[in-house]
This record gives C-alpha cells, sequence and structure tokens, in this order.
C-alpha cells in the first residue's frame, strides 16, 4: 500500500494576486483593484492544494522557504492531507514571490525568476528518493533542471507514472512521462514559427505518454504516438470567468488525479478540462479550489 497518493516536485511560492473592478490598464492610466490577496501559488503548490481538496493525500517537494513565505505556506497547509516537511527553510532569504494582476480575460505575472534561475543560487530541494517510492502518482514540474531528472530518473527505474508541463520534445523528462500538457504560452514562446500539427506529431513521435496541447479556450487537442487521424479534439467548458489564474495549474492536477484513478485518455481530458474551468469561476483559487461535485456537474450535467 503506497503511503501518498501524489508526490508533487516543483515551484511552490506565494502569489500576491490583484483582481481588477475593470480590464487591465493601459499605460500611464488607473486600475482599480476590487480584491487581494497572498496566498501559496506555483504549478506545485496549486497542485498540492487542489489534489488536497480532492481527498488525495500529498506530499510535495521543491522550491527553498523563506523568512517571508515559510510561515504563510506551513499556515495554510495544516489541517490539509499535504505533507509539508520537505520544505527547507533558507535564512538568507525572503522567499520566492510573484505577483499577479487579473482580469476577466487575463492575467499578467510579475516576479524575480530570471534571477532565481541564474543568481548560481540553485535554492532547491534535492528529492528524496523514499517519498518518490511511496506515491501511487507524481507531478513534476521542468523548472529545476537536474533535481527534476532525478525525480524523473526513480520514477522510469520504479514504473511509476507521472504528469509534466511545458518541456521540449526533445528533452527525457518528456520521453517518459504518461502525460505532458503543454500550454499555448509555452509552445507560442518555445516554438513560435512551428507548425501546431507538425509540432504535435514531434511531441507524439517522442514519448510513450499521452500529450495534450492547451489553448485557452480553443479546442485541447491530444493524443498519442501513431496516425496522425487519432488525434483528438475537445471543446473547453463553457463557463462565466472570473479569473484565470491558476488556470493551467488546475489543469495539471485534473491530469494528476486522473493518473490516480486510473482514468482513461478521454475521461482523463475531460476531467482536467472540468478542473481547470471550475478554477475560472472563482477568486482566489487557493481558498476556493474545486470540488468533486462541481466537476462532475460541469461535466454530466444535474443528476
Amino acid at each position: 500500500m503506497k503511503k501518498y497518493d501524489a508526490y508533487l516536485y516543483g515551484m511552490i511560492l506565494i502569489t500576491n494576486s490583484f483582481l481588477l473592478k475593470g480590464s487591465y490598464p493601459v499605460a500611464d492610466t488607473y486600475g482599480e483593484i476590487r480584491k487581494r490577496y497572498a496566498l501559496p501559488g506555483g504549478e506545485t503548490g496549486t497542485a498540492a492544494t487542489i489534489l488536497s481538496n480532492f481527498g488525495c493525500n500529498v506530499i510535495m517537494d521543491g522550491t527553498y522557504m523563506g523568512n517571508r513565505t515559510y510561515p504563510q505556506i506551513i499556515d495554510f497547509y495544516q489541517g490539509k492531507s499535504v505533507n509539508t516537511s520537505r520544505l527547507y527553510l533558507d535564512k538568507s532569504f525572503d522567499g520566492l514571490e510573484d505577483y499577479v494582476i487579473i482580469d476577466q480575460n487575463t492575467r499578467t505575472p510579475f516576479g524575480i525568476f530570471e534571477d532565481y534561475y541564474s543568481n548560481g543560487l540553485k535554492r532547491w530541494n534535492d528529492s528524496v528518493e523514499e517519498d518518490i517510492l511511496n506515491s501511487r502518482v507524481a507531478g513534476i514540474d521542468p523548472w529545476f533542471g537536474d533535481k527534476a531528472m532525478k525525480v524523473v530518473q526513480i520514477c522510469k527505474e520504479n514504473h511509476i507514472p507521472y504528469v509534466t508541463i511545458d518541456c521540449p520534445y526533445d528533452s527525457e523528462l518528456h520521453k517518459y512521462c504518461s502525460v505532458n500538457v503543454l500550454s499555448n504560452e509555452f509552445i507560442s514562446v518555445q516554438y513560435p514559427d512551428a507548425d501546431r500539427d507538425e509540432l504535435f506529431e514531434k511531441y507524439t513521435a517522442n514519448t510513450d505518454g499521452l500529450v495534450i496541447f492547451t489553448l485557452g479556450a480553443r479546442d485541447i487537442v491530444y493524443g498519442r504516438k501513431g496516425p496522425s487521424e487519432e488525434r483528438k479534439h475537445f471543446k473547453p467548458y463553457s463557463i462565466t470567468v472570473v479569473s484565470t489564474l491558476g488556470a493551467g495549474d488546475s489543469f495539471k492536477a485534473g491530469c494528476i488525479y486522473a493518473l490516480v484513478q486510473n482514468m482513461k485518455d478521454d475521461d482523463l481530458v475531460h476531467f482536467a478540462a472540468a478542473t481547470a474551468a471550475c478554477a475560472c469561476t472563482v477568486f482566489p483559487l487557493p481558498l476556493n479550489p474545486p470540488r468533486l461535485d462541481q466537476i462532475n456537474e460541469l461535466i454530466f450535467g444535474k443528476q
């Protein structure tokens, strides 16, 4: 019997979010803030929050905590089924935070991530093999280089399925994944001139896992290695958007839960899309994470 449903490795930080009353302002004009919060976020932090709300037992690791962020993050997960014992407090800095300005249709993040990765300090943990082996499924963020690859190697050697996001088609992280979710933002930056159909074929050719291209409100494209006619499309659920902050992280969490539940590909995509849709109907997401009953109602309608 595995101790944890999911092992999550990656970005855990404090997100300072500001929901605007109107549209995002042009430069040198005024914007009214309707709501603001400072809460745990990041791809791994958000996924942990959602999976805990689904009833999963989770252990997470990754980003070093700092003097400002550590107390907030530890306090937030008290009473939740999220093991934070591996989080390391580095007292030499305040911790990693970002600042996100949100209107109904956009979210604009500000941060110090370029310096975080380039200053040579590498403020992120080495994973603990025991935690991975004690988990049914893993979620791996691609941001921490050889440390992330250590998790990949452990998963590969021990046949532990994992979900990842936004990594190149020729990377080992992609090669051995069970699911890779590629955002429109990542594709546009990483492969700006690529033909999307040809790019999708390169992704599916380089893994036995499920490849998913998410494109905001446009059709999700997904499939596996094989003839291009087997590629599938799914139209995202129609909802009233309050905030898009955390939509991609929520989709990732939905994929992880689907693997825990041994869902087939179609059901996995439907569930992940519904998780992301529910996340977009609330603000702030960490205080109002999607619930299974909401997701099932969105998928199946009112019973």
